[in-house]
């Protein structure tokens, strides 16, 4: 038997044998088709290509795609489990040509693949064409042999392709397989057309034209290939079997399934196990792809499908959560052909065991409350809508589990009056938010979220997507279209831009659209929904249009570095100074980091250089940054530590870290770093670089704040210390490594030299030298007093040569008013005995009054002031006797 993993490696290997590139799948997210929530076939990772938008070094690819179909316009969910064929998650096989090869290969290549590489009977399959193609169905008799009544001529949009309303479009010709008369159904085009006996295997689309508003088409000048046939689909035929459940891979989480709940797989259990097969590879690979759960979004739809398979493993009778227990059997059966998903075993696991805990939890209240609630109510009776929302918004019991719970009581929830409810907490938030001192225009965006739910976040795995314009917004109201150089405020369902948030600046970068360009320089977050401020710089923008969104990588690249480096200094500072240390307050930038701490002292020398050895320590040992979705008790149970000034959901990301060293304890247990964090992080802490400290400072009382760099803005730091360094080394005509010490030596010379001058400026003052009489004592008021202005002697140095004229006097009073390097000082003493009746302090306020200066002060034996200049220092000298005198 040909297992699912050898048809899947035989496609492949016959194509690249064909000359085609074989490429891997592509994430599940779509970077550049914003209309779909998941990619749902193999060409979506294709489609610049087939557009001539992108060129790349080969004109034929082979693909295994990953795809899901659970949500916008691709939705499968609720059929999954009731029928043989439909799946969440699929992988759709396809072959590419980009204006290579066209119908002529095309088609021997799809019929040699089915007929001799996977060995499928000839007389069991049967083709389609549309109706007016007539070269196709000449290839097909020519290759295949099939009579007319085997070429079936379809003139429906079944068998014609478009990539929408204009662009790219062609007829289609598809493979189907007649599983015999035993089973009810007809070929293709017939009344009996949906039944199980003809089942579509393949699809060739021939992109031919392209097709305008006006309904015309002309022939495209790259005529391209586009192919997809279901990997579970052909592989369900070629095991013999026409249920995909039943197909080797299906089969064995089915079994792992029904082993980790202890239950077998007859027909009262199978649906069960077969949902939570189907629905554990969807959350799986989502998950390995960077979606993760939350209440918006693709993250809300993720949710979904974890909780319907979670459900149905409550109806299983499981006592304790299920679902993680599964993965390493989906990792057994698919890791080999998609290493992403063993590369995040772990996470995936941790996040469906946190998922469902939670979810038990909520099912189990939910339906207590919801049991209280019915009690009031009579029989057969509707479930308000505002008790639905109460159990919603209070509890966390979504309304399809509501909903769900009810049906099999026989009842219904009034969806009305949960909507008007919902409709109404809006309201209210919309109003508390206008009444909150933000800007007067940010309402609008509530009625943008409104219409268009939240943005998605596509930048935590990339730094390039694309998205659809939802709004323009200028002044405050909404508009349809901007032109160059409008300023302009700009919406889109999904954005890789990282809004402004918890210390972490927004992206800037670039918006491009079939007819303009527009500069982002900021981004930030409004009511859910990520504002893009932009400069138009060419043409025009128009809501509806798509846009490829590029981030500014290098920008992006240091504060992401920034970030990372801000969680080790936090953990650090706790290491070296205690468990009191909590963030008061971050900046991450492109340029630096700034990061605000709790602690009420400077930080050494000593503990600066170890704080800073330790995040580089942390640096080098280049761990993985891991992050986890969990609620926030649950992660403050962890120690995770919370980001001052943050407001946390009911569900938070935690990121961790660097391991220490021989701990010897578990996973979290030996994690350096595990916070609370909804910014941008490195893959690896050796993507930091390198780490300098700028110092240590004040921020307020109680409060420290440490600034500092990393990568190459912390070399170019350096870079400039050791410049600086050397510069002195060759002015010192010294070495570098001797520079602290002869610095030292020449201001210890200095120093000497500074007081020598003072000294002998004091000395030349006392002697009448430098143009001025030795002052003469006079009797003022029976008290010696002694006043003069002399030159040259600074402010600092008049104390010490007013007490030496104190000593020359023995009993009285001195003042010097002094000038030196364009000030004016003014100093007064007065000998110990005669302070009881005469004051320092009053005789300098007299004389800095007269001098065009304030105040004055000191002890009433010395005395000091400042003044404008000298030019009144004979009114100075006499308010100063008067003052005196008495």
């Amino acid at each position: 038997m040909q297992t699912l993993n050898d048809i899947r490696s035989t496609f492949l290997s016959y194509f690249d044998k064909q000359g085609h590139a074989v490429v891997s799948s592509s994430p599940l997210v779509p970077r550049n088709d914003p209309t779909l929530m998941f990619a749902n076939s193999g060409m979506v990772q294709f489609k610049n290509l087939f557009t001539g938008i992108e060129t790349r070094d080969y004109q034929r690819a082979t693909t295994a795609q990953k795809c899901v179909r659970a949500g916008g316009k691709h939705n499968d969910l609720d059929n999954v489990g009731m029928t043989a064929r439909h799946l969440t998650f699929f992988e759709m096989l396809g072959n590419f040509s980009f204006g290579d090869y066209f119908k002529e290969q095309a088609i021997p290549f799809a019929w040699e693949v089915l007929t001799k590489e996977l060995g499928i009977p000839k007389e069991k399959l049967l083709v389609t064409v549309y109706h007016t193609d007539e070269e196709a169905a000449a290839i097909w008799k020519k290759v295949a042999g099939l009579p007319d009544d085997r070429i079936i001529r379809i003139a429906t949009d079944d068998n014609f392709w478009r990539m929408g309303p204009t662009g790219p479009c062609g007829p289609c010709t598809e493979v189907f397989f007649d599983h015999g008369d035993h089973i009810w159904g007809g070929p293709p085009g017939s009344p009996e057309e949906d039944g199980d006996r003809f089942i579509e295997i393949w699809n060739l689309v021939f992109m031919q034209d392209e097709q305008f508003e006006d309904g015309s088409t002309k022939p495209l000048p790259m005529q391209s290939i586009d192919t997809g046939m279901g990997l579970e689909r052909i592989s369900s035929l070629l095991q013999g079997t026409n249920n995909v459940f039943e197909t080797d891979l299906m089969r064995a989480l089915v079994e792992a399934s029904a082993d980790a709940s202890s239950t077998g797989t007859d027909d009262k259990v199978i649906t069960h196990h077969r949902v939570i097969a189907d629905h554990l590879r969807s959350t799986s690979f989502l998950m390995a792809d960077g979606v993760m759960p939350s209440n918006d979004g693709r993250g809300y739809v993720l949710r979904r499908i974890m909780r319907r398979a979670m459900r149905h493993a409550h109806l299983l009778g499981a006592k304790d959560p299920l679902m993680h227990r599964l993965v390493p059997a989906l990792v057994r059966q698919m890791g080999a052909a998609y290493p992403e998903l063993g590369q995040a075993q772990s996470m995936i696991e941790q996040t469906l065991l946190q998922e469902e805990t939670r979810f038990r939890q909520t099912l189990e209240r939910g339906l207590k409350l919801l049991d209280e609630e019915l009690v009031h109510l009579d029989d057969g009776a509707t479930l308000p809508g505002k008790t639905a929302f109460k159990l919603y918004d209070t509890f966390g019991f979504p309304l399809d589990l509501t909903q769900d719970a009810l049906r099999e009581k026989g009842r219904a929830v009034d969806t009305e009056g949960f909507d008007a409810a919902m409709a109404e907490q809006k309201a209210k938030a919309r109003a508390a938010w206008s009444g909150s001192g933000e800007a007067a225009d940010a309402t609008i965006w509530f009625d943008v979220a409104d219409q268009h739910g939240a943005t998605d976040f596509l930048g935590y795995d990339t730094e390039m997507a694309e998205g659809q314009i939802v709004a323009l917004v200028q002044d405050g109201a909404a508009v349809g279209s901007v032109k160059t150089g409008d300023s302009v405020q700009i919406a889109l369902n999904q954005t890789p831009f990282y809004a402004e948030s918890g210390g972490q600046i927004g992206d800037r970068g670039t918006l491009r659209t079939a007819s303009g360009v527009a500069d982002i320089t900021d981004t930030r977050k409004t009511a859910g929904v990520f504002v893009h401020i932009a400069q138009i710089t060419q043409g025009t923008l128009k809501v509806g249009e798509a846009a490829v969104l590029e981030v500014d990588h290098s920008r992006r690249a240091a504060i992401r570095a920034n970030h990372s480096a801000t969680h080790l200094l936090h953990e650090a500072l706790r290491e070296a100074l205690g468990d009191h240390v909590a963030q008061r307050g971050s900046l991450n930038a492109d340029d630096r980091l700034r990061f605000d701490f709790s602690h009420t002292q400077a930080l050494s020398r000593e503990e600066l250089i170890g704080v800073e050895m330790d995040v580089n320590a942390y640096i080098r040992q280049n761990a993985a940054v891991e992050t986890r979705i969990m609620t926030p008790d649950d992660a403050r149970a962890l120690g995770a530590q919370a980001l001052f000034g943050e407001k946390y959901g009911d569900e938070v990301r935690v990121v961790s870290m660097g391991q220490k060293a021989g701990s010897g304890k578990g996973a979290d247990e030996a994690t350096y770093s595990l916070e609370l964090c909804g910014g941008t992080h490195v893959r690896r802490t050796g993507d930091i670089g390198a780490f300098v400290m700028l110092g240590d400072s004040a921020s307020s009382a109680g409060v420290r704040r440490i600034e500092a760099l990393t990568g190459a803005a912390a070399l170019s730091y350096l870079r400039g210390q050791d410049d600086r360094l050397a510069q002195v080394a060759l002015d010192l005509k010294a070495p570098s490594s001797d520079v602290p010490e002869r610095v030292r030596a020449l201001m210890e010379e200095r120093r000497a030299l500074s007081n020598e001058v003072a000294q002998l400026r004091r000395e030349l003052a006392m002697s009448g030298g430098g143009g001025a009489a030795v002052p003469e004592t006079r009797d003022v008021g029976g008290v010696a007093f002694m006043a003069q202005v002399v030159s040259g002697i600074t402010g600092k140095d008049l104390p010490a040569l007013v007490d030496q004229f104190k000593d020359k006097l023995g009993s009285g009073a001195v003042l010097l008013i002094a000038e030196a390097d364009g000030k004016v000082a003014v100093a007064a003493g007065v000998t110990k005995d005669l302070i009881a009746k005469l004051s320092a302090v009053d005789i300098v306020k007299a004389a800095v009054a007269e001098l065009g200066g304030k105040g004055g002060g000191g002890r009433p034996d010395m005395a000091q002031g400042g003044a404008k200049d000298a030019q009144n220092a004979a009114a100075a000298i006499a308010a100063a006797e008067a003052v005196v005198k008495g």
